[in-house]
């Protein structure tokens, strides 16, 4: 009993040993497409450039200057508000959408299809295609005579802050609720009928099993949410360009303003550097607050 117990991770590490050349590709492509940019944007964040000309080292100059911004805790307190409103209506949605997919009727095979075709198209054309219908002359709403929808709604602060949680969360729930369906296939449908047998209904089966075995997919979605929802720029930029005044200024598009507007190649750098590591703390703490327990663990490792 001893030898085979020995022997099976010695064989184990064989076979990881030699399937390890099979992670080269993918670590070139990493080290080449992100870490090396990275490193430049940190290091062009120590210097002075309009872009075009000679590259200037300027100490922390550019430092100084973005963080002594006012414009800069606006910009990051709209991209915060942007993450939590957008992920509190994402996630209910996904998680439901994801739920009523996951069965076996043919029919939700073909709206699998159609709730998937937002996330098909562009930010940028579906951008146009909702500053055309909100159009308060010439949209849906003066279309259809509809009064209600007769409004600026990009025009008016916080309507266009709500314009663009809407827009950004229909675009994106298809994606999460792909997720949720994968994970609630994932989960053994014996529960589910131990749970029939003790008289549960549907709600009780959904509180009592369905959300709290899709914890690690809540967390893994919610993620995806938090750290992508601090590179929204395309679709901000040609539907509110960050206006009206400064109302849906997010720092992606304050970094965009500053490095291709005013040609601060520098202090957009800065800001592309606040990003990243805003970005990591928020995975790093989504992760440790999903921890991890034993028995998931033991899971994984058989």
């Amino acid at each position: 009993m001893s030898a085979v117990t020995t022997t099976r991770p010695a064989a184990r590490a064989g076979r990881g040993g030699s399937l390890g050349w099979l992670a080269v590709p993918a670590l070139v492509l990493f080290v080449g497409f992100g870490v090396i940019p990275l490193i430049g944007v940190l290091v062009l964040s120590f210097t002075s450039w309009d872009g075009l000309g000679s590259i200037h080292f300027a100490g922390v100059e550019s430092w100084s200057a973005v963080l002594a911004d006012p414009q800069l805790p606006h910009a990051l307190w709209v991209t915060f508000l942007v993450m939590a409103l957008s992920w509190a209506v994402q996630t209910p949605a996904s998680i439901l959408m994801g739920v009523f997919l996951a069965g076996q009727q043919r029919y939700r095979a073909v709206l699998s299809v159609f709730y998937f075709i937002p996330l098909l198209l562009s930010s940028a054309a579906l951008a146009i295609t909702y500053k055309a219908l909100l159009d308060p002359n010439f949209g849906l709403g003066a279309g259809l005579g509809i009064p209600l929808l007769v409004q600026d709604w990009l025009g008016d602060p916080v309507l266009a802050f709500g314009v663009v949680i809407f827009v950004v969360s229909w675009q994106f729930i298809p994606f999460h609720s792909l997720i949720y369906q994968g994970g609630v296939r994932q989960i053994p449908r014996s529960m589910y009928e131990a749970a029939e047998l003790d008289g549960a209904g549907r709600v009780r089966k959904f509180f009592s099993i369905t959300l709290p075995q899709l914890k690690y997919t809540v967390i893994t979605s919610s993620t995806l949410m938090v750290v992508g929802s601090l590179t929204f720029f395309d679709l901000i930029f040609v539907l509110t360009a960050g206006g009206p005044g400064d109302a849906t200024r997010v720092l992606a598009l304050d970094m965009y303003k500053r490095g291709f507007q005013a040609n601060l190649m520098g202090p957009a750098s800065v800001i592309a550097v606040i990003l990243v590591l805003v970005g990591l703390v928020l995975a790093l703490l989504l992760r440790r607050l999903g921890g991890r327990d034993a028995s998931h663990s033991q899971l994984e490792g058989a």
